[in-house]
């Protein structure tokens, strides 16, 4: 069918308004994949924890970890148990004899509810427990000294039973203190 105000086809309204939602769908499509083309592959992730750390020994530090006792909300499950009434159907026959015939029945079951009953007591952590090691001249670069790495329990251990200078080689937690 021909517009005469227009001079071209008219689109029926439904083909219209698919195409009034899909139209700026396509045009987020094409934006993302021109703006991921224009960035590369450059992962703009968290900064990976770093791998194997070598240096010397400077200084240690162990920071321990905070905790408080606190009170939450006892929360337990309460159950009743209940009927609900299911509708059965059975049908025989074929064509015009055919004859459908319905019951009911009551089934048990246990409706269940978290309901609160008193409080209770727990260990809130407020600061969790940090190994730090200090390293001079890391990795073989002597203009990179006191840089910290947080260890875990057994590095720290090991880095404690060393002089301060001694060589030490470890892959850290994360940077940092």
């Amino acid at each position: 069918m021909i517009n005469p105000l227009v001079g071209q086809a008219a689109r029926p309204t439904a083909v219209a308004a698919a195409w009034t939602r899909i139209r700026p769908a396509v045009a987020v499509a094409v934006l993302a994949v021109t703006v991921s083309a224009c960035i590369g592959s450059t992962d703009h992730a968290k900064p990976s924890k770093p791998a194997k750390v070598t240096g010397l020994r400077d200084d240690i530090r162990s920071v321990a970890q905070k905790t408080t006792t606190a009170t939450r909300p006892r929360m337990v499950e309460k159950c009743t148990p209940s009927t609900k009434r299911v509708k059965h159907s059975s049908t025989t026959g074929t064509g015009r004899n055919k004859r459908t015939r319905t019951w009911y029945t009551n089934e048990k079951y246990n409706d269940c509810k978290k309901v609160q009953q008193g409080t209770e007591k727990y260990t809130k952590v407020l600061r969790r427990a940090r190994w730090c090691v200090e390293l001079d001249d890391l990795n073989g670069k002597r203009s990179k000294d006191d840089v910290w790495f947080e260890v875990d329990a057994a590095t720290y251990n090991s880095a404690a039973a060393k002089k301060e200078g001694s060589k030490l080689s470890f892959a850290p937690l994360r940077n940092g203190c």
